[in-house]
This record gives C-alpha cells, structure tokens and sequence, in this order.
C-alpha cells in the first residue's frame, strides 16, 4: 500500500514538474507556440556607425547574444536626430525580436524640437536604463586654449568663426553646446552631423573648432592627441576621465549636462520577454569586467527595472522643455 502512495506522489510530482515547464515555455512564447527566442534579435541602432550608441551596442552585442543564446544583430538606422531609427522600432511587431538603442536626445529632447514626432513615448515599453553618460569638451589640438574661459575669450575674439559640432540639430550635445553659450556669453556658431562619427571626424579634419562628444566616440581620439579634451559636461567628474575637470568647476556656475542611453521595445510585447530582457541587460552590465569596458569608453552603468527608465525618460523630458524653449531650438 505504501508502495502505491509513494508512486501516486511521485507521479503528481512529475506531471507538476512537467505543466510547470509548460508554463515557463508557453510564458516566454512568440505566440507562435515557439519558446523565444528562437531566431535572430534585431537591435536597431538609430545612428551611423561609429558614434556612441553603435560604440556601446557593440560592446553588449556579443554578451547579449550569448545570455540569448540566439544571434543579435545591431542594425544602424541613422537620420532625422535618431527619429528614423525610433519609429522603425515603434512600428515593428512587438514580438521581442526588435528592441532598440534610446538616448535623450531621441526621447527626451526631440519632443521639444520637432513639430510632428513620427511616434509617441507610448509607442515603446521601457526595458532598461543602460547608462549614463557625461559629454566631454573637446577642441582641435591646435587652438590654444586650456579652460572653458579660454574657449570664451577666443570666441568672442572672432565672433561668428568659432564653431562646434554635434550629431544632428537638438542632438544632446547641441544643447550642451546652446547652454555653455547661453551661460557664458560665448557667440558659438553650430554645425549640425548625422552622428557623432562625422562630428568627430569633421574636427580631426579641422572643420570646426570642438564639440561636446560622448566618450565613446572621443576618448581613442583624446589619447592619440588628434583631439584636446578640455572638461567634462556633468556635474561630478566622469569616471572615465577623472583627472578632467567639470565645466562647473572651471568657473560656469550650474552648467551640468549629461546624457543618458538604455533600450526599449515596441509597445505590447509580452511582460514575460520584457522580464528576461531585462534581467539579461542587469546581469551583463554588472559583472566587473563589462563594468570595466564601459567605464573606459565613458559610459557609467545604471540597470535597474524596466520601471525606472520609464520614470527617468519622462523626468529628462520634463528638464528640457524650458531649456529647449529659451534656446529656441526648432528642427521644421
């Protein structure tokens, strides 16, 4: 009689077991019956090769893949400020094979700037806030400045001849570039790229004169002397640059602006494939030697729930509005 009992458990057991497997497969489905992912993730990257956002893309692709256990492949859909990009991703099936690359100047800035979005912040569903990211003043290794007020004085010097580049009209780091003006007097004429690539590579070429660049796109630059960093744009001193001084502290008083990246996925795609994508970026960006990678190309690691990046997306979108309208910056 015990016999029977034990092997009554141990039946109830298994097939507790086997509907609790059925459950995780058909919670992580496409809908297609398939466990996802079962194919190839397309990551749009809302920028040409090269600048900051393809930069740390391809610093994740590769762990993301291998968490996955499926390819992941950056697809680099640059123009319109990222806005073309953005709304590729917006109107992709929200199956979890299409996730894409956010900064603040695609979902916090470009709302202010443009007159119709070709999508709204509820197109998208916040995965997770990757990184915050200070912008680093650079200038041509040939002008002979060392400080921002050197940056004033030459400017004002030849007013309407000093310029500065960034990746695009309302680009974070047009702002940075508008706001340094606009605290400091200085007459700054904008150039406006598609990327941080060709800004970068435009002031290598002596173009312009500086830009305020991610990081990632100048740091190999700084190092190899074809480009003179002068102070980062936060408020506290970038972890990758620490003995480089703050704008702040050079003597721009409240000047303090840093950008910020993480991913999204289109709207509606399932809670449980949000999950897993979340907890995969959280456990990649945490281990020490992606946090070391990161670091030196100038992006600091956040993470964190899907919750908190929607909540910060929509604080920067608030911070900008008045700054966008005193500079009166408007794309059409």
């Amino acid at each position: 009689m015990k016999t029977l009992v034990y092997k009554f458990i141990a039946t109830v057991m298994a097939l507790g077991q086997l509907c609790s497997a059925n459950a995780y497969a058909q919670s992580t489905s496409t809908g297609s019956g398939q466990a996802w992912p079962s194919k190839t993730v397309r990551w749009i990257v809302p920028w040409p090769p090269g600048g900051g956002a393809d930069v740390l893309a391809r610093i994740l692709q590769t762990a993301l893949s291998e968490a996955l256990g499926q390819p992941v492949v950056v697809d680099n859909r640059g123009g319109a400020s990222g806005n073309i990009g953005a709304e590729i991703a917006a109107k992709s099936p929200p199956d979890g094979y299409t996730i894409v690359f956010a900064y603040s100047g695609t979902h916090s800035i470009n709302p202010h700037i443009f007159r119709k979005m070709p999508f709204k912040e509820s197109d998208f569903a916040p995965l997770i806030w990757t990184a915050s990211v200070p912008q680093v003043l650079v200038v041509h290794p040939s002008l002979p400045v060392k400080t921002p007020k050197d940056i004033v004085a030459l400017a004002k010097s030849k007013p309407d001849q000093f310029t500065y580049g960034s990746s695009g009209n309302g680009a974070i780091n047009h702002l940075a570039g508008a706001y340094f003006a606009s605290l400091t007097g200085a007459p700054l004429t904008h150039v406006p790229y598609k990327g941080g690539g060709p800004a970068a590579i435009a002031l290598m070429g002596g173009e312009i004169a500086m830009i305020f660049g991610e990081p990632a796109t100048v740091v190999q630059h700084i190092k190899s002397g074809k480009m003179k960093a002068i102070a980062v744009t936060s408020g506290k001193r970038a972890l990758a640059l620490p003995d480089l001084p703050t704008v702040q502290e050079t003597g721009v008083a409240g000047y303090d602006v840093t950008s910020w990246n993480g991913q999204l996925a289109p709207a509606g795609t399932p809670a449980d494939i949000i999950r897993r994508l979340n907890t995969d970026f959280n456990r990649i960006i945490s281990t020490p030697e992606m946090k070391k990678r990161m670091i030196e190309n100038g992006y600091e690691p956040m993470g964190g729930a899907p919750e908190k990046f929607g909540e910060h997306i929509r604080a920067e979108l608030a911070k900008w509005a008045p700054v966008i309208k005193s500079a009166n910056i408007r794309v059409d």
